[in-house]
C-alpha cells in the first residue's frame, strides 16, 4: 500500500510515522508513507501556497494551483484509488471505513490548513472527504495521521498477530471487553476467575457478554445497528 500525504506543514507528520507499528510497517515494506511538502509546488519564489478568500473574511485559503501541481505529479507515477480530503464536514471516520480503505493500493490524503482549501479542489479533485470528529483542528495533519494509523494497522502483515485487529472495538459494532494482565491480584483487586479458568469456551462467552453490556452502557447507539 502507498499512502501519500500532502501538507504545507510536513514536519507535523514526522513523529507519527517514525515509531511503533507504523514505523515497522514501513520497515517491512508492507506500507509506504510519503509526506509531500505543498510548498515545493508553490506559485512563486516566496513559496506561497495560500491567499485571501474572495469576498473577504478572516483567515487564509490554500490555493488551487499548488494542490493541482502536486496531485498531478503524484498521478504521473501511479493510479490512486482515493484522493481524500480531511475535513470537519466530511464522512465521520469509523471502523468499517478503515476496513474498506485498508484494501486499497494507493491513497492520497490532502491536509487542509488555515480556512481550508479552494472549493474547486473539493469539487473536481477530491474523491472522498473524511472527518475524525465534530470539532475543528488547526490543520488536517493530525487527522491524516489518525486516518492513516486506522488503515495501516489493518493491512495484512502489519500486526504480528493479525487476529488482534479482528477483536478491536467496533469491528462487530460492539465495544471491546475489558482486558487484564498479571498480577492476578493487586491491592485486593482481582481478575475475574473465568479468565483464569483455562476454559476458552467460557472465556469467549464472558467476553461477548461483557462487550454487549459495555456497549449498552457506554455506546447504546451502536446496538441499534
Amino acid at each position: 500500500m502507498q499512502i501519500d500525504i500532502i501538507s504545507c506543514v510536513p514536519a507535523l507528520l514526522e513523529s507519527p510515522f517514525s515509531h511503533s507499528i507504523l514505523q515497522r510497517a514501513q520497515d517491512k515494506g508492507i506500507v509506504q508513507v510519503q509526506v509531500h511538502n505543498l510548498r515545493e509546488y508553490a506559485v512563486n519564489k516566496h513559496r506561497q501556497v495560500d491567499d485571501y478568500a474572495f469576498g473577504g473574511g478572516a483567515g487564509m485559503v490554500l490555493m488551487i494551483e499548488p494542490i493541482v501541481r502536486c496531485i498531478e505529479n503524484l498521478q504521473s507515477h501511479r493510479q490512486y484509488n482515493e484522493i481524500i480530503y480531511m475535513s470537519p464536514d466530511g464522512e465521520l471516520l469509523n471502523q468499517r471505513m478503515a476496513n474498506q480503505l485498508s484494501l486499497q493500493e494507493n491513497i492520497i490524503i490532502l491536509c487542509g490548513h488555515y480556512k481550508g482549501v479552494d472549493e474547486r479542489v473539493r469539487e473536481h479533485l477530491v474523491t472522498r472527504e473524511i472527518s475524525i470528529g465534530d470539532y475543528v483542528l488547526s490543520g488536517g495533519e493530525l487527522a491524516a495521521a489518525v486516518l492513516a494509523d486506522s488503515i495501516i494497522r489493518l493491512v495484512p502483515g502489519v500486526l504480528s498477530n493479525e487476529t488482534s485487529a479482528l477483536s478491536d472495538s467496533f469491528q462487530d459494532d460492539l465495544i471491546a471487553p475489558p482486558v487484564y494482565t498479571r498480577p492476578a491480584e493487586f491491592n485486593g483487586w482481582s481478575v475475574p476467575n473465568v479468565l483464569l479458568s483455562g476454559n476458552q469456551k467460557l472465556i469467549d462467552e464472558w467476553r461477548e457478554e461483557q462487550s454487549v453490556a459495555r456497549t449498552h452502557k457506554r455506546r447504546p447507539g451502536l446496538l441499534a445497528k
